[in-house]
């Protein structure tokens, strides 16, 4: 009963303050003390009880009573901090002024009038008779009030952590509290695990949800190239302001890193329980990228040492990026590493009994985390590489790439597994640990094959390539490019890996497409030259490939001998109108996928996606070094490097608009997807506007590297025929005991030196990823819906 009474109450009020038109004074606590004390609702109540309707009311026609309201939250939850709320009642007020903040919140942020009302002083604020609303200097901004106040609360004894009390009279003061001492989580610089307390997990998660809205202000914004603007709630949070900074940023590292979904492994444990850690780690994970996302993507140099006491010391502007960038011990690193590896599995995990382990959904926040510690922590990603771990992040990747494929509600997450492996793929020491044999029994959508994990990362790529959605078509470049920097490390590909490389080359060779864009002849240039990179540096281990590349011979020789008169070219482009497909898919031979695998399909219909601005080209995404003979890598300068004439050529002869931004300066301009859609569909029917002329053609088809191919085509095509005939071969496995014991040392040019194209960091992947990750938090909270249906603007809401 009493809690339909309070229900009852707090709706009562909400039409008080909707229907006075009067301002009501700050100082008629009766009346204010109507939200928040002597209820009982919870957030979902709030969210039901006040509805959109009524808070823009408020906002239009009574701003001085949503003023007031605001205020007054506010200066419940910094008395709550400086009390240390001891008792439940006190407790209660803090909790519902929290849920009351998280509802009001995106309606101050979407009005462009309000944005700056958290940062003024508020008038009057003196009366509230507390040091933080009341500072020496005059009142401290209600932005940093609140936010000072929740950082509080999160070490609040009794309340979000494990008391330390020695008797039952001692209190513990909120302003010597030292909160190093009260780390959620064991891990990083921490030792001790505290005991676990659901509901300490409960009102961790309901502050945190309430500092996640504070920092949503970003989702108001239109995207924008100005990357040096800050998120004022993000900068002063993770500002020396705060003296949490550290422990907060330790706790929410280890618990995220310390969760294990599944437990003691007891079938259907998950519906028997309810996991209240799970809400806890979602919420410090999104909070986790959302302040890693604010500082200008400046990785900083690792500390010598990353204890407590040390961190404690450092100063650059973002606390949290700074203290990520020093983590350093190899223990902390295996602890993270295994974690994230760990989470990311999850989802893979297959057991007798259906859905009789807890799965978890949050995959999308942890493949961002792990992108910010590989980005800010150059020792982190060198630890990564160091031994076969890596592999344990590539599978799930690779398994959420390869699920994704068919659905464009997920074409962010596959631009985020991409960007992930394209980063990796930069180093040396990725290319290695693909040789690992690959004999997990993960269920994909793919062929069934026995290799390597390089084996497992080309049959996925392939698949991408070849039923994927169009959408993904800007992808081609990155993936193609994570294969080329891996190549000179692959000792020994499958026969299914080697066809579908082939199979790849055949249809990106195929005239029609060739001529339908100005940028498509880049992809044969990358499997060119990923080609020559295994024949040159691992020929002897890869008889597979070349196998496959002799029976394909004719695609090479079609390739030196390309047409470039312009009937053929009519005839090309006559043939793209009836055939709009990407390639074809018929000419790969498809076998049995792998047992127990479902086919990727398309979202369902309604499903939300958020858009996303496009991807930079991928000379923008990458910078090209050159390994020399003792390993190192030395980068090129763009203007001096040769093997980018053909892309710059390409450009000049009218390609400005490619969807993925390829050839023009995306410093200066941002699409969202709706935008590249039309631009998409428009620049199909004006293709008239450019069209493939002979001299275009010949300008890159005279660099095509076909060299070294052709060279080994003309040694060992003769000797595989001789064998055939003379022992009257049929049976490949004799060929390819041939291939494997020949050798064409001396025989082919001089070896090429090996260039890998690293990642970097640009204005229009920063952009790229903010949009991302916003899009990912609004989307995944749901219960309750923070954000729906409010004015956001640094991305549209499509409906599938």
């Amino acid at each position: 009963m009493g809690s339909s009474d309070s229900k009852l109450n707090f709706r009562k009020a909400v039409i008080q303050l909707t229907t006075k038109t009067q301002p009501v004074e700050a100082t008629e606590d009766a009346f204010w003390d109507q939200f928040w004390a002597d209820t009982t609702i919870t957030v979902q109540d709030v969210f039901a009880l006040v509805p959109a309707a009524e808070i823009r009311a408020v906002r239009e026609e009574s701003p001085s009573n949503l003023a007031t309201l605001c205020y007054k939250a506010v200066e419940k939850l910094v008395q709550g901090a400086e009390s240390g709320c001891p008792t439940d009642r006190e407790k209660q007020v803090i909790l519902n002024c929290t849920r009351i903040l998280t509802r009001i919140l995106p309606y101050i942020f979407e009005d462009q009038d309000w944005r700056g009302f958290f940062w003024s002083t508020v008038p009057g604020a003196g009366h509230a008779g507390t040091d933080e609303l009341d500072d020496d200097d005059g009142a401290r901004p209600l932005a940093e009030s609140l936010l000072l106040a929740i950082a509080d609360l999160l070490f609040c004894p009794d309340f979000t952590v494990h008391s330390h009390r020695r008797g039952p009279d001692s209190v513990e003061n909120m302003q010597s509290l030292d909160s190093c001492e009260y780390i959620w989580e064991a891990g990083v610089g921490f030792a001790q695990s505290p005991p676990l307390n659901y509901i300490h997990d409960l009102n961790r998660a309901e502050l945190l949800r309430l500092l996640l809205t504070c920092f949503s202000e970003a989702m108001y914004l239109p995207p924008s190239p100005d990357n040096s603007v800050l998120n004022p709630w993000v900068t002063f949070f993770c500002s020396t302001e705060n003296r949490h900074a550290l422990p907060l940023f330790t706790s929410l590292l280890n618990v995220v890193c310390a969760y294990d979904p599944v437990g003691y492994g007891i079938p259907y444990n998950h519906l028997l329980f309810a996991d209240y850690r799970e809400q806890l780690v979602e919420q410090a994970v999104q909070i986790l990228i959302v302040t890693l996302e604010h500082d200008g993507g400046v990785p900083r140099p690792a500390a010598s040492s990353s204890s407590i006491e040390e961190l404690e010391n450092a100063g650059p502007e973002n606390l949290f990026v700074n203290y990520l960038s020093r983590i350093h011990r190899e223990e902390d690193f295996d602890f993270v590493l295994k974690g994230l590896a760990r989470l990311l599995t999850n989802p893979l995990a297959q057991t007798y009994l259906p859905h009789s382990t807890k799965k978890i959904q949050f995959h999308q926040e942890l493949l961002v985390l792990f992108w910010k510690l590989c980005d800010f922590n150059k020792k982190f990603l060198f630890f990564v590489l160091k031994s076969s771990d890596v592999l344990d992040v590539l599978v799930p990747i690779l398994y959420y790439l390869n699920d994704a494929r068919a659905d464009q509600s997920r074409v962010g997450l596959m631009h985020i597994g991409v960007f992930i492996l394209l980063l990796l793929s930069g180093e040396r020491n990725f290319g290695v640990r693909l040789n690992k044999p690959y004999s997990l029994h993960v269920p994909m959508d793919i062929p069934v094959f026995t290799g390597t994990h390089a084996d497992l990362l080309i049959v996925v790529f392939h698949k991408i390539i070849t039923t994927g959605h169009q959408r993904l078509q800007p992808l081609f470049d990155c993936l193609l490019t994570i294969i080329v920097n891996v190549s000179p490390y692959l000792k020994s590909l499958s026969m299914v890996a080697a066809n579908k490389l082939l199979h790849l080359l055949e249809a990106f060779s195929t005239t029609w497409f060739l001529f339908s864009t100005v940028q498509n002849h880049h992809l044969v240039f990358f499997l060119l030259e990923a080609f020559n990179n295994i024949i040159q540096y691992q020929f002897d281990g890869n008889c597979n490939l070349v196998y496959a590349i002799i029976r394909k011979r004719n695609v090479f020789h079609q390739l030196a001998n390309l047409p470039s008169d312009p009937a053929t070219i009519q005839k090309a482009l006559q043939r793209k109108k009836k055939s709009p497909d990407v390639i074809s898919r018929t000419s790969s031979q498809e076998t049995v996928s792998m047992e127990g695998s479902h086919p990727a399909v398309p979202a369902e219909p309604g499903t939300l996606k958020a858009s996303l601005v496009a991807i930079p080209g991928i000379d923008k995404l990458t910078e090209k070094s050159q390994v020399s003979e003792d390993g190192t890598m030395v980068s090129i300068p763009k203007v001096d490097s040769p093997q980018t004439v053909h892309s710059n050529q390409s450009v000049a002869a009218g390609s400005s608009d490619t969807e993925s931004n390829s050839g023009r300066d995306n410093e200066d301009v941002f699409y969202t997807e709706a935008e590249m859609e039309r631009r998409r569909l428009s620049s199909a029917s004006s293709t008239s506007l450019w069209t493939p002329t002979p001299e275009w053609i010949l300008s890159w088809k005279c660099k095509l590297p076909l060299q070294t191919i052709m060279r080994l085509l003309q040694v060992l095509v003769p000797q595989v025929e001789k064998i055939c005939i003379d022992k009257g071969l049929t049976d490949e496995s004799e060929i390819l005991k041939f291939l494997q014991h020949g050798t064409l040392v001396g025989l082919l040019p001089v070896p090429h030196p090996i260039l890998i194209r690293k990642y970097q960091a640009n204005a229009g992947t920063a952009m790229w990823f903010r949009t991302y990750m916003w899009g990912v938090v609004y989307l995944r909270n749901v219960d309750p819906p923070i954000w729906y249906d409010t004015d956001v603007r640094l991305f549209e809401i499509q409906r599938m």
